[in-house]
């Protein structure tokens, strides 16, 4: 530690840095970036460390174990792709904390960041065609129309992205020329990932475009947002948050929804039952996994990649690296079907 630095709390070194960076950063990413930053506050609690000035290298080493392991009482263990982008943001967080005499000059490269070849970085989890199939036989069969069926078919069929579902409002779907109209819309709190650039219009089949406008008719609460928007994904309080949405996909992609389960648990007492845990289920799959299944799905069934790129909103290069799980044979069959036997 040395006499030159200013002490200063975590926390309220976190606060300054978040404020710092909120004119650059989106909302989402200023909130990934909290998140990320509020487990090293956590951990300095646990050890004690009341001003940014006392840590060391030691400490900063410490704090990566600790979180890639999984050791606080509100964090489970990560992979090495999560934990790489914590200590990309601890890093710039440190570099901040230099400007502003809190910590030694330098101290953000005593941060180790673990090498993330192209394979680790290209996550392979997915949701598989056959187990979509079934979950959207179940609620064709039981649940037709509801919330859960509409989120589930357009995630699936789609492959649309959560918070661009949540986007989505009443009047941007059309039951008479079956799509649905995606819009940046920042200024009330909906805006796409890319911005305008991924606005666009969705096809929707024929089938699906029944189950929408009859949700809409009548399973739809009679709700507007805060900005007096109709929101299609809603509750009786207005447009669902994407927690609640990413809640639901966790609940009806494990297993036990439409089959046995296969990691021999008895429903009635197994702990991943409820809303709150069902994402700690080890074949729970998350929304982005719906989306890669998808794409993968449309990829293997033909669709040229143009067409999946300008659907998804999706770059080439980030679909052949992040979404295209497709094995060689798989890609090499699709070619045959555009090209002369030679």
């Amino acid at each position: 530690m040395s006499d030159d630095l200013d002490p200063i709390p975590p926390a309220t070194a976190v606060n300054l840095y978040l404020d710092h960076r909120e004119p650059e950063l989106s909302e989402k990413s200023l909130t990934n970036q909290r998140y990320r930053l509020d487990s090293f506050i956590e951990w300095c609690q646990e050890e004690g460390i009341e001003s940014m000035n006392e840590l060391t290298g030691r400490d900063l080493h410490e704090f990566r174990v600790w979180r890639q392991q999984g050791k606080g009482d509100r964090y489970e263990s990560i992979s090495k792709v999560t934990l790489r982008g914590i200590l990309v943001t601890l890093r710039t967080f440190l570099e901040f904390c230099a400007g502003i005499d809190a910590v030694e000059s330098g101290m953000r490269e005593r941060v180790l960041i673990p090498d993330v070849n192209a394979e680790e970085e290209s996550k392979d989890e997915k949701l598989d065609v056959d187990h979509a199939h079934q979950i959207l036989e179940h609620l064709n069969r039981y649940q037709y129309a509801s919330r859960e069926h509409v989120v589930f078919a357009i995630l699936w069929h789609t492959g649309i992205r959560l918070g661009s579902l949540r986007a989505l409002d009443v009047n941007d779907f059309s039951h008479d020329k079956q799509y649905l109209q995606l819009r940046h819309r920042p200024e009330s709190e909906t805006p796409l990932k890319n911005g305008q650039a991924a606005e666009r219009s969705i096809a929707v089949g024929e089938f699906y475009a029944q189950v929408i406008q009859e949700y809409i008719e009548a399973n739809r609460p009679d709700s507007t947002d805060d900005y007096g928007r109709e929101p299609l994904i809603a509750s009786r309080r207005g447009r669902l948050s994407e927690t609640p949405i990413r809640q639901l996909v966790y609940m009806w992609t494990r297993p036990c929804m439409v089959g046995d389960c296969p990691h021999g648990e008895d429903p009635n007492t197994c702990e991943y039952m409820k809303r709150a845990t069902a994402s700690g289920c080890p074949s729970s799959r998350s929304p982005h996994s719906i989306r890669r299944g998808s794409i993968t799905n449309h990829l293997r069934e033909g669709t040229p990649e143009e067409v999946v790129s300008d659907r998804m909103n999706v770059t080439k290069d980030v679909l052949d690296q992040h979404y295209d799980q497709r094995t060689e044979l798989e890609k090499m069959e699709v070619r045959r079907e555009f090209v002369q036997d030679v």
